[in-house]
């Protein structure tokens, strides 16, 4: 299994362990992780799983698409150079560790 530790707005950690193979976003829902919404189940069409990875584990992560790029711009919160749709990111073991930040989303 893969660990992947979801920070919430409010700082607190909560770490889960990660079926590869799954995405994130799934990953955090199964976890009962607070924090990503996922309006449109995973299809990238709401960016209501937007969150920020870390910077320099971002080359662990599949390539962003275009499609994926375009929705990153209606996410209700700031575009950072870290930031992916969850849903768009596939658990694999090269993401063991990786720290994902939760954006506010008030």
């Amino acid at each position: 299994m893969v660990k992947i530790t979801f920070i919430q707005s409010d700082g607190s950690r909560h770490e889960v362990e990660a079926e590869p193979g799954n995405t994130v976003m799934q990953t955090a829902l199964d976890r009962n992780v607070d924090g990503i919404t996922a309006e449109c189940n995973g299809s990238a069409a709401c960016a209501t799983c937007h969150a920020y990875f870390e910077e320099e584990r971002l080359d662990a992560l599949d390539p962003m698409q275009e499609h994926e790029n375009d929705m990153l711009d209606f996410a209700a919160s700031e575009r950072k150079s870290g930031s992916r749709l969850s849903c768009q990111v596939k658990v694999t073991e090269a993401l063991d560790g990786i720290v994902v930040t939760l954006p506010d989303m008030q």
